[in-house]
């Protein structure tokens, strides 16, 4: 199932804060509306909120059209909104700089903006579908991490699949590939809270495709890793810094440092384009701080003291000395990361 789809007038979004109770569509037809589905979780995932940025930028550029003489003043304007969404998942500044680095370029080539539109509507569809190759690529690259015929049990945090992507996921789409090839056998998914997209997301993907999945609390991991349940972890993440520090969801640091405790492998799946060339070091990323609701609430019952004071960054970042690997669509990559990282940039372009 699709996290989104594009028509040509209206990007249409499932909303994943309904999962796995019920299957709800958004249709966005104005950028403001996939701005709040972002900013509310109903779309989440780094790359799935770059490829809907992008798409939200045509929406905002349409707009921005109808007046011609204000549309660069219009559209930096929105692309500041989109940015303001969700600080720490980089996915988003990369697909609406390239957006407007092809808007700034034609602008300066002289093209019209109806030109421009048609441009952006094709550039929003090209980071779709080259995140969709990407995800095979990832897929295909980890599975080889798993021996074959020696099927593992692995655990996941948060949710990295198809819902969170344009295909079958990072982590999520490595653990596909490594279960059709039967080097995994069972999947422990971490519930993940405040929000539960372990318990509610992927524990749904898996479910569908028939993989079999354990859903265990976040305070579990570490006794799950002491009984020998598990012999690998595989998260995704929101931002890869140059020396392979990785931004992920809250929890996945503590996962980390169990792993290393108890001598199990931690690789990280993730696209070349959550990796932020211009950060040195995790010290840099910011971390978006969320309302202490999600923390207090919980399916709209109270379930703490009113008033109490609540912590909740919605990221954390665990350092580069607890990871084994990287799993990106141009291979595995190992410490030293800073090395591997800075030649990934150069294939990259020196983006």
């Amino acid at each position: 199932m699709q996290a989104m789809q594009w028509d040509g007038t209206c990007l249409t979004l499932l909303n994943q804060t309904m999962l796995p109770n019920k299957i709800e569509y958004i249709c966005c037809n104005d950028y403001r509306v996939v701005a709040d589905a972002i900013r509310r979780l109903e779309v989440r995932g780094a790359p799935a909120i770059g490829a809907a940025a992008a798409f939200a930028f045509v929406l905002g550029a349409r707009e921005a059209a109808q007046d011609t003489e204000r549309f660069w003043d219009t559209v930096l304007n929105m692309v500041h909104e989109l940015k303001m969404t969700r600080p720490t998942a980089v996915n988003l500044f990369w697909a609406l700089e390239r957006m407007l680095n092809l808007v700034q370029h034609n602008k300066q080539q002289g093209r019209g903006v109806e030109e421009i539109l048609g441009l952006l509507e094709r550039e929003a569809a090209a980071i779709f579908d080259e995140d969709k190759k990407i995800n095979i690529e990832i897929s295909k690259n980890g599975a080889e991490l798993f021996a074959k015929d020696h099927s593992v049990a692995v655990l996941t945090h948060c949710n990295a699949g198809a819902l969170a992507t344009a295909a079958q996921g990072t982590a999520l789409g490595v653990i596909r590939e490594a279960w059709a090839d039967g080097r995994i056998s069972r999947v422990f998914a971490d519930e993940t809270r405040p929000l539960l997209q372990g318990a509610r997301l992927t524990a749904w993907e898996l479910t569908q495709d028939g993989i079999p999945v354990t859903i265990i609390t976040d305070s579990m991991a570490g006794w799950v890793m002491k009984k020998g349940l598990v012999q690998a972890v595989i998260v995704g993440a929101d931002r890869i810094t140059l020396n392979g520090d990785v931004a992920n969801k809250i929890g996945t640091y503590s996962v980390a440092v169990l792993a290393k405790e108890h001598g199990i492998p931690f690789y990280v799946a993730a696209p070349t384009t959550t990796f932020d060339f211009s950060m040195k070091c995790g010290d840099d990323i910011p971390i978006e701080e969320r309302d202490a609701s999600e923390v207090t609430r919980f399916a709209g019952n109270c379930i703490a003291p009113d008033g109490v004071d609540v912590f909740n960054p919605a990221f954390d970042v665990t350092p580069n000395r607890l990871v084994s690997a990287i799993i990106t669509e141009f291979g595995v990559i190992r410490a030293p990361f800073d090395v591997a990282i800075t030649k990934l940039k150069v294939m990259k372009g020196g983006i």
